[in-house]
């Protein structure tokens, strides 16, 4: 009896190695398509497939002196900070306004047969024109500078958010309506007690889109002649043939429109822990 107690003790891991690979197993496998990808940039140009990219190395040792200086110490060293904060305020800003905008625009068109038919055909034609054709008006109306690239970014951030806010509030169960009824919650407190939580998990699947794309937009936004910015970077390394300040761009892009949007994530697991498919 004590062998067979030993051999079971000794087969089953303790319980805080089994928690600590629970945490480490999903960081582990994120990391292996960018290890790919990275080993196989390294590779294409140690073999000579492009001479106009940079390698990995040289790329990393860029972005060091573009966060801290002292390696190139050109226009662009240790001024990571000063661009990440310009493109982020434009960003974020942008992007609240449009969550303030199209949240209750969504509602009333989700919720006010009137409003939809007032609202919704006009939305819907202007919904396909791409935010890059909105670049030269943008720059007629509010001139060279951060006021256009605020404007872009609301623009490509408000319709993700308003038609998954739409979705959400015309796909609530008219089932819970009765059970509300049910239990003597009628008239506007149905809209709060049932309709506003019932949709939350499509209104923030519609703020995870709409932030996402905010970044994405930001590229354009900065093309109307601010001088800061990653937009601005990007740019400039293009016209400057620096290669590898475009990538250096690109990927603090990707990191601060990946870290933002696990910031919408946990706010969306706080809020709806109810709700069965809220895990982002």
């Amino acid at each position: 009896m004590s062998d067979v107690t030993l051999t079971q003790s000794t087969a089953v891991p303790p319980l805080p190695a089994l928690r600590l690979w629970r945490h480490v197993r999903p960081v582990l496998l994120s990391l292996i398509v960018p290890l790919l990808l990275l080993a196989f940039w390294h590779w294409a140009v140690a073999a000579g497939m492009t001479r106009l990219i940079p390698s990995p190395a040289e790329v990393a040792e860029y972005m060091v002196d573009f966060a801290v200086g002292g390696i190139w110490d050109d226009a662009f060293s240790a001024t990571l900070h000063i661009h990440l904060l310009a493109s982020a305020s434009r960003v974020y800003g942008g992007f609240l306004l449009a969550a303030l905008v199209a949240v209750p625009i969504g509602i009333l068109i989700g919720r006010v047969a009137l409003v939809r038919q007032l609202l919704d055909p006009f939305l819907q034609l202007m919904r396909p024109i791409p935010v890059t054709a909105w670049l030269p008006l943008s720059m007629i109306l509010f001139g060279l500078g951060t006021q256009s690239a605020f404007f872009l970014v609301f623009l490509g951030a408000f319709y993700p958010i308003l038609l998954n806010t739409i979705l959400g509030v015309k796909n609530v169960e008219p089932r819970l309506f009765e059970a509300a009824a049910m239990l003597g919650c009628r008239g506007n407190a149905q809209f709060f007690r049932v309709v506003l939580p019932a949709s939350l998990p499509s209104i923030f699947t519609g703020l995870r889109l709409g932030l996402g794309l905010a970044w994405f937009v930001i590229v354009v936004g900065e093309m109307t002649g601010v001088p800061q910015g990653l937009g601005a970077v990007i740019m400039d390394g293009r016209t400057l043939s620096r290669t590898e300040l475009v990538i250096c761009g690109m990927i603090v892009i990707g990191i601060a429109g990946f870290l933002s949007d696990r910031l919408v994530v946990l706010l969306m697991n706080r809020l709806l822990r109810w709700s069965p498919m809220h895990r982002g």
